[in-house]
């Protein structure tokens, strides 16, 4: 019988609230057989989670999320099964780590010139990992009475379009999909919702895409539906999971609601293999 997993999750490696030891204890109170840990920029929370997921009889799929620059903003795409000591993805996901520090620096000078006096001291501080972002922004605004609420930050400062945003700089999507294919992963387009055009979707496949994420918090019924229909018309693999970060994003009834079947990673080892 199938069981039930989450392949989006995120740690204090990037901008998660808890230890990959932590995330994985109430991996397994949520009843998960499979999960994947896809922090930003970083495969990092890697080798703790496999090692305490043995305890716990749950599997670990190596992954991580990565932005690619699209039109004037980003996409998320989401690499699975990756070797953790490919040198050349290393080498990318330090420099990647970088441009973000970088970004946010961008982000709060811009803060400061709308009169909020955030610091880059409190912005860091907010982050236990190496691989800092908005999130961090955000939480050092509500810890500092910036911002009522991480919401709050997000939808008037800090999200796309709003006065503090920044692009941040990244591989392109066809650069990012090769990276992922050369340290032995897959690559999925993560939550496309209703912004990626389907043109572009074709445009990925084309270039090497293995898959979309279907299943999203962020996703209606009816998107699921739409973007299982392109899987299936392409011949593509499908992920889902609860993007849970914990922490002030206040996500906490998302785990192990938002799942979906083991059979669907067994899809993605079969592709791996053949």
């Amino acid at each position: 019988m199938d069981g039930r997993a989450d392949l989006h999750l995120h740690t204090i490696h990037s901008d998660g609230a808890l230890t990959p030891q932590e995330l994985l204890d109430k991996a397994k109170e949520a009843g998960l057989s499979v999960v994947s840990i896809t922090d930003h920029d970083s495969v990092s929370a890697v080798t703790d989670a496999v090692r305490h997921a043995r305890n716990l009889d749950i599997e670990v799929v190596p992954g991580v999320e990565l932005s690619a620059s699209y039109q004037n903003g980003e996409i998320h795409i989401l690499g699975y099964f990756v070797d953790c000591s490919n040198k050349p993805l290393l080498d990318a996901l330090a420099i990647f780590r970088e441009k973000r520090k970088q970004r946010v620096e961008r982000i709060v000078n811009k803060l400061n010139k709308l009169n909020i006096p955030l610091t880059i001291e409190s912005v860091f501080a907010s982050a236990t990992g190496d691989s800092i972002g908005r999130p961090h922004v955000a939480n050092a605004m509500v810890n500092g009475g910036h911002a009522s609420s991480y919401s709050q930050a997000f939808h008037k400062y800090l999200g796309d379009g709003r006065p503090a945003y920044e692009k941040k700089d990244g591989f392109s999507p066809e650069e990012t999909i090769e990276l992922i294919s050369r340290a032995g992963g897959l690559s999925f387009l993560a939550h496309p919702g209703t912004t990626v055009e389907e043109d572009f979707i074709t445009h990925l496949i084309e270039s090497g895409l293995d898959g979309i994420e279907t299943v999203h918090p962020s996703h209606t019924p009816e998107l699921t539906l739409y973007y299982r229909g392109i899987v299936n018309q392409y011949y593509l693999l499908e992920c889902g999971g609860s993007d849970f970060h914990g922490g002030l994003k206040n996500d906490a009834q998302l785990l192990g609601s938002v799942t979906i079947p083991t059979s669907a990673v067994d899809a993605m080892r079969r592709r791996l293999f053949n």
